[in-house]
């Protein structure tokens, strides 16, 4: 694990009919089933891609059930990486602990909160209560409605849109009742038609808290405009894109991204070590005084956490 914050890249596994799929997440359509456009339906289990996940030490992915009969496959998941994925998908306060029981780091919720197209804060405090603000993730997927430049929650399988925008001040005010935001674009989702930068740049400069953005990434090239538009802020989640969904983009050159972007926090963060040493050092001719008491404790919990890691 880094010592400080970077860019990570956090895996996915998404379930439909117990299936683990990519899909195009503006075609699903509770009321017409043929109209789901699938890009890839794996003879993997979801089992099989959390194993995957926890090998290569990437922890805050998501599992999201798309509709009815995924609960076995996202729990043999939850049971083969134990607090290193999320789950999402008709989570509500009187089924979240069981799923955190099972395994989950954290619950993520939409729906549920928001309904009958707005928010519905004593739900979102109920669920707080339930499950505590640092195991809740706040999906916050959403899609520009027609004729505007604003982005909207939706729900139910992102096919309604609510009345809340994505903004500043909403986010600023979720930020206080949950841990994370996960945020689909939902109108490049599985589409791989390039991020929207627009969505990112936003995240990027209002969530207090961390986020994840998810919809439409499709080279490596995409992940460094996320961390170049999204300011280092915002973690970024590839799907149909890789070649372990059926698309071209290496697994093991996205992991090996991720590896590195931790590289260059942690170089970042021993470099500022270094120069708060020598500012301390010509600063305090004593080297029994408490400022350097402090500073090598500092160093000394570094060199540990760095052993650790």
């Amino acid at each position: 694990r880094s010592l400080g914050h970077f860019t990570e890249f956090r895996p996915c596994i998404d379930l439909h009919n117990g299936k683990v799929k990519q899909i195009v997440g503006s075609t699903i359509d509770d009321s017409n089933e043929s109209s789901l456009v699938t890009n890839f339906e794996s003879e993997k289990s979801s089992k099989e891609f959390a194993n995957l996940y926890a090998k290569d030490g990437l922890r805050g992915g998501h599992i999201i059930k798309l509709g009815p009969g995924n609960d076995a496959a996202a729990f043999e998941a939850l049971k083969a990486y134990p607090n290193g994925m999320q789950v999402g998908g008709g989570i509500n306060s009187e089924n979240a602990m069981q799923y955190l029981e099972a395994g989950a780091s954290h619950v993520i919720v939409t729906s549920y909160v928001f309904h009958n197209g707005k928010i519905d804060f004593e739900r979102l405090e109920k669920l707080v209560k339930v499950v505590g603000k640092d195991r809740l993730v706040l999906d916050l997927s959403c899609r520009k409605k027609p004729e505007t430049d604003k982005y909207f929650v939706v729900t139910d399988r992102w096919q309604k849109f609510t009345e809340f925008e994505v903004s500043k001040e909403n986010i600023e005010t979720l930020s206080k009742s949950c841990d994370e935001f996960l945020v689909h674009g939902v109108d490049v989702e599985g589409m791989q038609m390039g991020v929207l930068e627009d969505l990112v740049q936003k995240l990027g400069e209002w969530s207090p808290i961390p986020v994840t953005y998810a919809g439409g990434v499709r080279t490596v090239e995409d992940l460094e405009m996320v961390k170049k538009v999204g300011n280092g802020k915002v973690n970024i989640t590839v799907g149909s894109a890789l070649d372990i969904f059926g698309g071209k983009l290496s697994y093991e050159h996205v992991v090996q991204w991720h590896y590195a972007q931790m590289k260059a926090s942690d170089d970042t963060l021993s470099q500022e070590l270094g120069n708060a040493a020598a500012t301390a050092l010509a600063t305090v001719s004593d080297p029994n005084s408490e400022i350097m008491k402090n500073f090598d404790s500092l160093k000394q919990a570094y060199i540990k956490a760095k052993e650790i890691s």
